[in-house]
């Protein structure tokens, strides 16, 4: 793992030495605070060109992804059933088409008929256009669940938050605090939900050039290459359950407790202002063996 700042023209060892030592200055400096990223998680791919750099009082995590050498990724060290996971992310710059950048939820060694996961994938696109936000959702094995959204703002110039918020209720997804999403546990009409897997975050930046831009159609330029996506400030807060219930996993189905976290009408009105597909409503897909579950109402 390197230890770099992206602007620096010194050597890879002195800088190691220098920004260890700053990452040990923030984390007295910041006592009683979050924890520094570096100590919250592993890169699991592409170590030898991601680096951390310090930003600040905030230690800032630069995954890249390049042609020779591929992409790059990182795994918490600790893995949760439940919480909310909110971090810091500016995506790739410029030309990013055929790249993704990701953070999402994945238990470990499960076999996939078991899998669950909690996807946000930020497809790149070309010069001037905006970036659309892919979610989607599996349990047991079983995905297909998308839903797309075309990013309201630039999130190259800057730093934004996305969250998931799991709890026994729902899944939230948020960008900047404004829920875009939700996946709600109805087990009384069998529709599946994650509920006993304990799953780590993720994060990566990789090549996906035969899909992500346009369907495929517009293919990573390796010109613009070295590609950065930088992740800063995760921050990672436990389910809490109702007063008198002794954890999240035993909240009664009948609990409205978890309903209040949902800002309903904000919901409803990102998903008609910026949402650009929806599973659920794609006739053409589910025209012979129907919509799933989820996508129906009583």
């Amino acid at each position: 793992m390197a230890l770099l700042s992206p602007s620096s023209s010194s050597s890879r060892h002195s800088m190691a030495l220098v920004v260890a030592l700053l990452l040990l200055m923030a984390m007295a400096a910041r006592s009683g605070v979050a924890s520094l990223l570096y100590d919250q998680i592993d890169i699991t791919w592409g170590q030898d060109h991601s680096f951390f750099y310090m930003d600040g009082d905030l230690d800032t995590l630069a995954l890249c992804l390049d042609e020779a050498r591929g992409g790059s990724g990182f795994a918490s060290k600790d893995a949760y059933l439940y919480g909310r996971f909110d971090i810091d992310i500016m995506l790739v710059a410029n030309n990013s088409a055929g790249t993704v950048a990701t953070f999402y939820l994945m238990p470990d060694d499960v076999p996939w008929e078991y899998h669950d996961e909690v996807d946000l994938e930020f497809l790149g696109n070309s010069t001037g256009e905006p970036y659309t936000l892919h979610t989607n959702i599996y349990v047991n094995g079983v995905g297909g669940r998308e839903q797309q959204f075309r990013l309201w703002f630039d999130p190259t110039t800057d730093f934004h938050t996305y969250s998931i918020e799991w709890n026994t209720k729902h899944i939230i997804i948020l960008v900047d605090g404004t829920p875009v999403r939700v996946y709600s546990n109805d087990a009384t009409r069998g529709v599946a939900f994650p509920t006993w897997q304990r799953m780590r975050l993720h994060g990566s930046l990789w090549n996906a050039e035969e899909w992500a831009t346009q369907g495929g159609r517009v293919k990573t330029d390796w010109t613009q290459a070295p590609f950065y996506a930088y992740y800063r400030n995760l921050r990672v807060t436990p389910c809490v359950p109702s007063p008198g219930v002794a954890w999240c996993g035993d909240e009664p189905p009948e609990s409205t407790w978890f309903d209040q976290r949902l800002d309903a009408a904000a919901l409803q009105r990102m998903q008609g202002e910026s949402m650009i597909y929806d599973y659920c409503a794609d006739q053409k897909r589910f025209k012979d063996k129907g919509f799933p579950k989820e996508c129906t109402t009583d």
